[in-house]
């Protein structure tokens, strides 16, 4: 029995999303060229990259179906969504950019069976582990999102920002003491 599978994969993912989506709303537009040091990237970029960040997954998975990962030209599949980092997208595309890949994402994903998660692809020549399973890479879309999330919250911080996660654990947390409070009384 799995405990966790592609719906809870879908709704995990959403939720991941639309906490970076809520991200990409605070920050205002003004803020989009902002970047934390000159070789990194910025507001604008990063948020294009983990729109786009489903895409390889999708092609590899939904798309080619493919069972190895020896012969995928990697560069030639990402060098163009590397390119539209550097866009220029506005505010409001990257939003639909965002929400778009959500819903395109989690919908595919909602749909997969136990038998398709548990597939395992073989990794190109000399990679580690050897293979792994297409519930495995599925999943590292989300941890990737939630690693460039994290560099967003910081850049939110650089800007004097409180990322609405903090402000939502202080509320909680505030809540919570106030309650004790009460019942000490």
């Amino acid at each position: 029995m799995n405990y966790y599978g592609a719906k809870e994969l879908a709704a995990s993912f959403r939720t991941v999303r639309n906490n970076t989506i809520k991200i990409a709303e605070e920050i205002g537009e003004d803020k989009y060229g902002f970047r934390a040091a000159p070789e990194t990237r910025s507001v604008a970029e990063t948020l294009i990259h983990i729109a786009r960040l489903p895409e390889i997954q999708y092609e590899i998975h939904g798309v080619q179906k493919r069972d190895t990962l020896a012969g995928f030209d990697f560069m030639s599949f990402i060098g163009p969504r590397i390119a539209d980092e550097k866009s220029g997208r506005s505010k409001a595309d990257i939003l639909k950019l965002l929400a778009d890949g959500r819903d395109q994402y989690a919908g595919w994903i909602d749909g997969l069976t136990d038998d398709f998660l548990g597939q395992a692809l073989t990794m190109p020549q000399g990679g580690q582990p050897a293979s792994r399973t297409r519930f495995e890479m599925l999943l590292a879309v989300k941890e990737h999102e939630m690693h460039h999330r994290a560099q967003l919250m910081v850049l939110e911080r650089l800007l004097g920002m409180t990322p609405h996660l903090t402000r939502q654990f202080e509320a909680m947390r505030a809540q919570m003491m106030q309650q004790q409070s009460a019942v000490k009384s």
